[in-house]
């Protein structure tokens, strides 16, 4: 069964009533960001839950807002759309707080929809406070469940609940879902990354086809990471949306933290990592720091150029120039000049995934390695009679080689046999190990 064959449930309500909370407590980690003030969730966060071995898709959304800004405008409408495709919503109310102007609002747009609604009276810590959930009887969509979603108290009599709601699993759930676990390690990742207010999250919804992230001209408006898993050409590939990371010293909110703890987590997890710049900006400093932050988590890089269109010929120059000056680790990775907004130049980026996982992947006999190495050394032999006597590949993703050598070779002879494997095999930007072992004569 595929993630999207998985019975959806969506955890709405208005923002501070502890629904990503909740959602930690279901999965039983911390994998959204929670913090005591409203707004932190901005965008959808789906993942995979289970209870009592039935698993579903869990939608974590930003909280819900009557009027308020462009920005709360966007978030409320994302909580739409997740209610609109949920085949079971968990409407979340502060018990302690009663019923708000948007807990009305969004109980009326729950009654007027075919949807299953459990009503989740939050922040019953206690006895003392069960009697304060018969207000929300009101609300007309049934018999609230209290709970503590800090504590877990009633969590479990809820999730029974929920089972219940859900449609009926297929016979062969069991089956479908170890089809699932298997195919899943096969999906590819795809990491956007860059500084705040660069085109992540437009991009982002363009390449997955939907308004999945907001998008607002605000820095910082993804606080998590957001992915999605769409099918290609090449496979199924994830891609996930992070937020935008700046220098440490510019962070002073602990939301704000966490939130570049996880970009860097998907960066480190990622198969490939699209580095987004602001071309009207130029290469900054801080694009430079993420680059050699990226390089050094081992996977290949796509460097995309976005607002290109908004450069004239000679900025265009300018900024080709410091990409060569500030970005000059990075070899031979792809870069492409593109518009988010547009679509401009966006269709060349598949092909560049493409290519530079079939690079990330390459396998290449032992015989070929020695081939090369060989006649390296033939063309240019090692400093103080160094030699490397045999090489082989000993692992891929990246392509790792381990040369067994007569003696310590110095760093620059080192990175002249990494250029020539590289060209031999046609690597072209991917990351390339050389591991080498001394070996006597």
């Amino acid at each position: 069964m595929s993630d999207t064959d998985l019975p959806m449930v969506a955890i709405v309500g208005r923002p501070n009533v502890g629904k990503s909370t909740l959602m930690n407590r279901i999965l039983g980690q911390r994998l959204a960001i929670v913090e005591e003030r409203p707004g932190v969730t901005r965008d959808r966060k789906e993942v995979e839950a289970e209870w009592l071995g039935r698993p579903f898709r869990l939608v974590d959304t930003g909280g819900w807002l009557v009027g308020g800004t462009a920005l709360d405008r966007k978030v409320s409408a994302q909580s739409e759309q997740a209610i609109r495709a949920a085949d079971v919503v968990m409407f979340v109310v502060d018990a302690t707080v009663g019923i708000t102007e948007e807990d009305a609002q969004v109980a009326q747009l729950l009654r007027s929809l075919d949807v299953p609604v459990l009503v989740v009276a939050n922040k019953v810590d206690d006895t003392r406070h069960e009697p304060l959930i018969w207000e929300l009887m009101s609300l007309g969509l049934g018999e609230p469940h209290a709970i503590s979603a800090l504590h877990g108290r009633g969590t479990g009599d809820m999730l029974d609940a929920l089972l219940a709601a859900l449609p009926e699993a297929t016979e062969d759930a069991d089956d479908d879902a170890d089809w699932e676990a298997e195919s899943r390690d096969g999906t590819v990742s795809v990491a956007l990354v860059g500084r705040p207010n660069v085109g992540k999250s437009t991009l982002f919804n363009r390449l997955i086809g939907e308004d999945r992230a907001v998008v607002h001209d605000m820095p910082g408006t993804t606080r998590d990471s957001v992915d999605t898993v769409i099918e290609t050409e090449a496979g199924p590939i994830r891609f996930v949306d992070t937020a935008g990371m700046r220098r440490r010293s510019r962070i002073d909110e602990d939301t704000e933290y966490f939130s570049m703890v996880r970009a860097l987590k998907s960066v480190d997890t990622a198969d490939v990592a699209l580095l987004v710049i602001d071309a009207t900006e130029g290469i900054t400093h801080q694009d430079q720091r993420l680059a050699e932050r990226i390089d050094g988590a081992g996977c290949p890089i796509v460097v995309l150029l976005n607002k290109w269109e908004l450069l004239d010929e000679e900025r265009r120059a300018d900024v080709l120039y410091q990409l060569g000056q500030r970005l000059h680790f990075m070899g031979e990775s792809p870069v492409l000049r593109i518009s988010a907004l547009s679509g401009r130049g966006v269709h060349r980026l598949m092909p560049a995934i493409a290519s530079s996982l079939e690079q990330y992947h390459t396998r290449v006999p032992t015989r070929r390695v020695n081939e090369v190495i060989r006649a390296a050394q033939q063309a240019q032999p090692a400093p103080h009679g160094g030699r490397v006597l045999y090489a082989t590949q000993g692992a891929a993703d990246p392509p790792t080689f381990t040369l067994f050598a007569n003696k310590e070779l110095p760093a620059s002879y080192l990175r002249y046999l990494e250029r020539q494997l590289r060209e031999a095999f046609g690597l072209g930007a991917t990351p390339i190990k050389l591991r080498v072992r001394r070996r006597g004569n």
